[in-house]
């Protein structure tokens, strides 16, 4: 593991606070997560998100159940996040984007992206393993009129990356992502209940 990739843009210093920003297709709000950057390896940038720091989109707020860990791979087209699982029913939970990637805003860089409905995810708790939100990714593809080039992309992407979690293969496994839940650990506490992690460091 390292803090930086070379020839990559400059990164805040592992440690720092960020928010990661989701929007639709078409520009709306979706997923705000608090996180700390980690630092990133051969597979991309790491953030991690403690048990009790706050998740909010339109019409949910809540706080985490359990610390994550998320890759943002530097291809920008998915971002992959384990779980401490259980208590988390999700081990993996991989949302596929676009254009997922370090953006400017108010002076601050910080991870952001579109999200577009797919998902790949391993539940523990006997489902297994999965592509899911068809439905929503059927419904949105024609209401914000996807590209259909993205749409081969993305369908195709959610296939191959299904195969690979099933494989265990890095950085699907277990052993990639636990050193990042360690790393994530041994920074700071999580936050009491009741009390939101402070994102200026």
């Amino acid at each position: 593991m390292s803090t930086h990739h070379d020839h990559a843009p400059l990164r805040p210093a592992p440690g720092t606070k960020v928010l990661f920003r989701w929007r639709k297709w078409d520009g709306g709000p979706h997923w705000l997560h608090e996180c700390v950057y980690l630092g990133s390896d051969e597979w991309g940038d790491w953030f991690g998100q403690r048990e009790g720091w706050r998740s909010t989109r339109p019409e949910r707020d809540y706080l985490v159940g359990a610390d994550n860990v998320t890759l943002m791979p530097p291809d920008g087209r998915y971002a992959l996040t384990v779980n401490v699982a259980p208590p988390a029913t999700y081990r993996i939970y991989i949302d596929l984007g676009w254009d997922v990637r370090w953006d400017e805003r108010d002076g601050e860089l910080e991870p952001t992206g579109i999200d577009m409905d797919l998902d790949v995810v391993h539940a523990v708790d006997g489902r297994g393993i999965w592509i899911d939100d068809r439905d929503e990714w059927d419904e949105h593809r024609v209401a914000y009129g996807y590209p259909l080039e993205i749409v081969a992309q993305l369908e195709n992407l959610a296939i191959d990356l299904e195969a690979r979690v099933r494989a265990g293969q890095a950085p699907f496994d277990d052993a990639t992502p636990d050193a990042w839940l360690a790393r994530l650990a041994s920074l700071e506490p999580p936050a009491e209940a009741g009390h939101e992690p402070r994102l200026d460091g």
